[in-house]
């Protein structure tokens, strides 16, 4: 955790695993913490709406997901 990675890669496949310090933790609890606000607000009357709100703050993270997996996000096939 010393090279300030809050999340680390994935075994298999592309992107982002769980997180490995608080840090990461905390964005992916705002992130379902948001989610839960989204759907509580947007489902029941524009669901339509909920879908391109998660999208959008989805998109809007990733760079941060990105810049701050281990090793960052590259195809893996498991033995590495």
């Amino acid at each position: 955790m010393d090279d300030g990675a809050w999340f680390a890669a994935k075994r298999f496949g592309y992107g982002a695993g769980l997180p490995i310090a608080w840090q990461g933790w905390a964005l992916l609890a705002v992130l379902v913490g948001a989610i839960v606000g989204l759907a509580r607000a947007l489902v029941p009357a524009h669901p339509g709406y909920f879908v391109g709100a998660v999208f959008a703050l989805g998109t809007l993270l990733m760079p941060l997901f990105r810049a701050k997996t281990r090793g960052g996000w590259k195809w893996r096939g498991g033995r590495n």
